[in-house]
């Protein structure tokens, strides 16, 4: 009982967002490198170049934004702001062009590998979580370096409520961890669980968009779910039969 006492206590502690130590640079990392990997393995047909190109590019903007923040994301300059976007955007990127591929792969050419193809429908939809979940991370409240260093009152506007940031008015236990009682902020992991709900429920559960370009990323993340699920995986069973 004191052990769960002393963490209550601990969670209605609100700490100055300026003296947080920021969040863990090594999630972030083994996210980006599970999605490179997951790009290396795809067929070469569904590639728009030579393999090892556009993982070589999204490994040279990886490494600056490491040397800028190797343990805690507590730094942050226009510069490698914009290439923390410009990363997630073309791991989304990549993969939706390799969705397009596939998918004209099974209504225009001749399939007759299926299990091959079910891997890289798997592959693809394993990419789509990643990518988007860590697109997600990238640009609700200004980023992971904004909202641990900068005080809530100047946090840019939310792009995601949390269920979190309206719980101060729900049972104690719950209550004490909301953000208004103890300062929460999302975290990588928060918005990976988003991107695998959206893509499983192919709509919003229990996070909601609020911002126009969240509703246009879930939406676009929906759609190349659906597709995946429904149209690529369903001709690839259809072919193993």
């Amino acid at each position: 009982m004191t052990d769960v006492s002393g963490s209550r206590a601990a969670a209605r502690i609100r700490h100055p967002r300026h003296e947080r130590r920021g969040e863990a640079r090594l999630p972030a990392v083994v996210a980006t490198l599970a999605a490179i990997l997951l790009y290396l393995a795809l067929p070469q047909k569904l590639l728009i170049a030579p393999r090892y190109v556009l993982p070589a590019l999204e490994a040279l903007l990886l490494l600056p934004l490491i040397a800028i923040n190797p343990r805690r994301l507590t730094r942050q300059t226009k510069v490698f702001r914009s290439l923390s976007v410009a990363l997630v955007m073309l791991i989304v990127g990549s993969n939706l062009t390799a969705l397009g591929i596939l998918v004209h792969e099974l209504l225009y050419a001749g399939v007759d590998d299926g299990r091959s193809l079910l891997v890289a429908a798997l592959q693809v939809w394993l990419t789509n979580i990643i990518a988007f979940g860590l697109a997600y991370w990238e640009l609700d409240r200004g980023g992971p370096v904004s909202r641990t260093q900068t005080p809530r009152e100047d946090l840019p506007l939310a792009d995601f409520r949390f269920s979190q940031d309206e719980n101060d008015d729900a049972v104690q236990e719950v209550a004490d961890g909301a953000s208004k009682v103890s300062d929460w902020v999302p975290t990588l992991v928060d918005y990976l669980y988003v991107s695998v709900t959206n893509s499983t429920a192919f709509s919003p559960t229990d996070t909601m968009p609020l911002s126009v370009r969240a509703k246009m990323l879930m939406a676009v993340q929906s759609v190349a779910a659906l597709l995946t699920s429904l149209l690529v995986i369903a001709r690839a069973v259809s072919i193993l039969r």
